[in-house]
């Protein structure tokens, strides 16, 4: 039973694939979901938001007792509006970082409040010309304030917020309604300030950017694997019809050509009748068709392929209740076992001798299923198959292979051929 015609070239795994591809294809392309990335810029934003402000509220708090003792050098409204509007704010800033929503308008307001209050802290005191006991309570506040415009602001006009507050700031503090601290305290104040703000900016902006580039490098990345999963569904496509026109047309029209007695006009019709139902069915099943199928069906269409010949073979077989193939293993083990039944009428006999064939359907012991195709026909060696004689490894053991499965050739000149196919293999089991 030696590789009776040459193959079309691709047919190595042309099935086996099919569903993995198809599945991964339509995860991409008919339901994208948004990447799941351990570092993200939405990730980020929120750890920035969320950080900022559980530090605003400890700061706040540690204020508070500053503002209360200072607020009776001031006058009343300054002393109750200012502290007021800072805290709806950074209570916003709070809600708007467990929410997610509205964050840099929040931080936005902390930060432009802060900044007012600074400018109308000495123009609201009680006695200008009285000198603060101390730092100004706004001055726990700064740190906060700069860390809001760095979430809030675009980069350039937060690094602007980083140096004119905390110089602000320097200049009230030098003010008796400030503290009326020195040059060099005030100075001091307001680098520190400076510094801070600036690194909080640095910091948030590097891990902005940092996870931008992820997301990006991300996004190409699943852009290039949507485009190659779709080019491989063409592929795999494109394999399946290569196979199909070797095993059924190809092989038709060589039978034919070649047809020159009634019984091998009759096997040529047969194999016509083969490839234009594995044709029709091609264009009705969908290429990534994992469902199961039932082994009493597999059983079912192999015994209809061997009737379907010219050649008769005697047909063993057994249900095996419960047993279900993945369609693409179904459809590999039917296709080599219609391509070892054809070798066997077309390569088995001879004018003057016909070989008994026999055709064994039944279960392993992994739970699968063997097919075994036996003649006592002429045999071949199959060292012997030039390497351009592509059916039986192509057509047959690839085939198999691909789907999970395994092929056994036990064939010797004059001593007949049989082809054994597995699915699953047995665990020792080697092709040969």
């Amino acid at each position: 039973m030696p590789a009776g015609e040459p193959a079309g070239a691709g047919t190595r795994g042309s099935t086996a694939a099919q569903p993995d591809a198809e599945l991964l294809d339509s995860d991409l392309i008919g339901r994208p979901k948004q990447p799941r990335n351990p570092i993200s810029r939405t990730r980020i934003e929120v750890v920035a938001s969320r950080s900022v402000a559980g530090v605003g509220v400890v700061f706040a708090l540690q204020a508070m007792p500053i503002m209360l003792a200072q607020a009776p050098v001031r006058m009343p409204v300054m002393g109750l509006l200012t502290p007021l509007l800072l805290g709806l704010s950074l209570a916003a800033v709070v809600v708007a970082a467990v929410t997610k929503v509205g964050v840099r308008a929040a931080a936005g307001t902390v930060a432009m409040f802060y900044l007012a209050a600074l400018l109308a802290w000495p123009l609201l005191m009680r006695d200008p010309a009285a000198v603060l006991d101390g730092k100004p309570w706004l001055w726990y506040m700064c740190t906060i304030a700069t860390a809001c415009a760095a979430l809030a602001f675009p980069v350039l006009w937060a690094v602007i917020y980083t140096v004119v507050v905390p110089i602000v700031y320097g200049v009230v503090r030098s003010m008796p309604s400030g503290g009326d601290a020195d040059f060099l305290l005030s100075s001091l104040d307001a680098v520190y300030a400076i510094i801070l703000g600036q690194v909080i900016l640095i910091i948030i902006f590097m891990l902005r950017q940092t996870a931008l580039a992820v997301d990006n490098a991300q996004t190409n990345a699943l852009h290039q694997y949507g485009n190659a999963v779709r080019q491989h569904a063409t592929e795999v496509e494109r394999v399946q019809v290569d196979s199909i026109v070797h095993d059924s047309v190809l092989a038709t029209f060589l039978a034919a050509a070649a047809a020159s007695s009634p019984k091998a006009a009759e096997l040529a019709s047969g194999m016509a009748a083969d490839a234009l139902t594995r044709l029709n069915d091609a264009a009705i099943v969908p290429a990534g068709d994992d469902s199961m199928v039932p082994f009493s069906e597999l059983s079912a269409q192999i015994r209809a392929a061997a009737d379907r010949l010219p050649v008769p073979f005697d047909v063993v077989g057994c249900e095996i209740d419960g047993l279900r193939l993945p369609a693409h293993a179904s459809e590999a083990i039917l296709a080599a076992s219609v391509q070892a039944m054809v070798n066997s009428a077309q390569h088995a006999g001879t004018p003057s001798f016909e070989p008994d064939r026999t055709l064994t359907m039944n279960g392993n012991a992994q739970g699968g299923c063997t097919i075994t195709i036996a003649d006592t026909g002429v045999g071949f060696d199959p060292d012997l198959v030039p390497a351009e004689r592509l059916g039986l490894r192509i057509s047959i053991q690839d085939r198999v292979a691909s789907a999970g499965g395994s092929v056994r050739v036990c064939a010797a000149v004059g001593r007949g051929t049989t082809i054994t196919l597995e699915w699953p293999p047995a665990e020792d089991g080697r092709p040969e």
